[in-house]
């Protein structure tokens, strides 16, 4: 490697340009690629509370305050006989909020400030090949806008970010699987005219199941849209979708359901039906010798939590900062990267647990809470509720990797997975009817993760990276947290 070395980034959506913006803030020469010219369209508007301070270590937070977005202050579930009212300033910590979306222009912001950060960023630049020197990735040839002409660009690290495409995971190495469970379709559009449940928190979203097993998101936006949503089973839809075009089954659902009709009483559909499907899957690997794998290029679960910005800039804030490590030689690759994959997994695996238990075996809020709570460390005093509240406002997450809280033990989450799957013989687990987990699990069992990953965290003092030293009280003292919007009014910058 040279002096300055240069990594490089394939994809341009959050994963990407937080682990871009990140690097280059580090002081690391970073080129990005991305397929697309931004804005582009995106479905996926409804951010985590975890995601604000990865915003401010990215530099992107002053501009997406600026925007104007709508303010999000928890979610108000009702699912099967339960109702959950989630407000986060009451369960978690009255500074815990976030953003309901447009992802065509919270993306955009994200990828500019990549830029601003100091990252060359090149859009409608597609990927073609990556090059190989062993096991080891050295140069990708690529195409930009102009002509077919072939571009190569060598690095010294790759991260791949390119989401669905999976150019390591998918086409490169074959190692992704689809969740045989999980095999679901989204249909949406979007709305004005329709409201919350008035229990909600702010601009909270509003989720509701339904009698056939599926359900409904409401998600309110900034300029009076509603992003509504209806995922059910691919195989229980695909009947009825032979027989109706997706518009009209889309509409049959919502009528179908009392809580959605309610709130969408009056409402007007301002938008054409889309839809997808096959959106669940998991890689072998998420990272190998000279890349790592970010965001939904190496997982997508599921929409069900809203986890997948949050598991995006969450896994750029971890990749970006065992990378840095690595290139200013205060780490060994291995052990950066190693930490990357098992705190990655960790947070990915936690909401497997919990999506899988909504889908296949909920029998109550108040069991349902109390399995959250022996995914994590519970916080002094925090109830059942409180904790698994922490968990899908993505902070816990968060606190486990910056060493504030204690990691949940690992036997915790094997152990219920293998009791959620008794068929398995506890070391080739067939996890979520077939998939082969083997790998995800012999990693939690390895005894020297604990052992490397015991006592590392991510500093951001003097710079980004890995440390397993203690953190010293100025550092405690300096958790930055951004400042709390009024109620109903727009977010103050600073």
């Amino acid at each position: 490697m040279g002096n300055n070395p240069h990594v490089l980034v394939v994809g341009g959506g959050p994963a990407g340009s937080t682990t871009a913006a990140l690097l280059a803030r580090s002081g690391i020469r970073v080129t990005l690629l991305e397929r697309e010219k931004f804005p582009r369209y995106h479905i996926g508007e409804s951010l985590l509370a975890s995601c604000l301070s990865t915003l401010r270590l990215s530099g992107a937070y002053d501009q997406v305050a600026a925007h104007g977005f709508q303010v999000k202050r928890g979610g108000f579930f009702q699912w099967q006989d339960d109702t959950w009212l989630l407000d986060w300033s009451k369960l978690v910590d009255a500074e815990a909020w976030s953003w309901q979306v447009d992802r065509a222009a919270f993306d955009n912001i994200l990828l500019r400030n990549a830029s601003e950060q100091g990252a060359e960023v090149i859009e409608q630049a597609t990927v073609k090949n990556v090059l190989f020197d062993g096991d080891r990735p050295t140069a990708v040839e690529w195409t930009g806008p102009v002509d077919d002409r072939i571009r190569t660009t060598e690095f010294d690290f790759l991260v791949d970010a390119s989401g669905r495409d999976g150019l390591l995971s998918k086409r490169h190495f074959g190692m992704r699987h689809q969740h045989p469970a999980f095999r679901n379709i989204a249909i949406w559009s979007y709305w004005k005219g329709a409201h919350l449940h008035p229990d909600s928190p702010e601009g909270a979203i509003n989720v509701a199941s339904t009698a056939e097993g599926g359900w409904f998101w409401h998600i309110p936006l900034s300029d009076g849209r509603f992003s509504v949503g209806y995922v059910i089973s691919a195989r229980q839809a695909a009947e009825k979708l032979r027989e109706h075009d997706s518009q009209t089954y889309y509409l049959d659902a919502i009528r179908d359901s009392k809580a959605m009709s309610a709130l969408l009483d009056g409402a007007q559909q301002v938008a054409e039906v889309r839809a997808e499907q096959d959106y669940s899957y998991t890689s072998d690997r998420f990272c190998g010798p000279g890349y790592a794998i970010v965001g939904d290029s190496a997982c997508f679960l599921d929409p069900l939590l809203s986890t997948g910005v949050h598991l995006a800039t969450y896994s750029g804030l971890v990749a970006s900062a065992a990378i840095a490590t690595t290139l200013r030689g205060e780490m060994s690759e291995t052990d950066a990267l190693a930490f990357y994959e098992y705190t990655y997994r960790r947070a990915y695996t936690r909401f497997l647990s919990l999506v899988s238990r909504m889908y296949e075996q909920y029998v109550g809020s108040t069991e349902y809470f109390s399995h959250a709570s022996s995914l994590t460390a519970v916080h002094s005093g925090d109830t059942p509720q409180e904790s698994f509240t922490r968990i899908m406002a993505g902070l816990t997450d968060v606190d486990e990797s910056s060493g504030e809280q204690e990691r949940a033990g690992t036997d915790t989450i094997l152990s219920e997975a293998e009791r959620l799957h008794p068929e398995s013989d506890g070391v080739n687990i067939k996890y979520m009817g077939g998939l082969d987990m083997s790998p995800v699990w012999d990693h939690w069992r390895d005894p020297l993760s604990d052992t490397v990953m015991g006592d590392v965290r991510i500093t951001t003092e003097p710079i980004l990276g890995l440390t397993n030293r203690p953190r010293t009280a100025a550092e405690i003292e300096a958790v930055a947290r951004p400042v709390i919007p009024p109620t109903g009014a727009e977010v103050t910058t600073h």
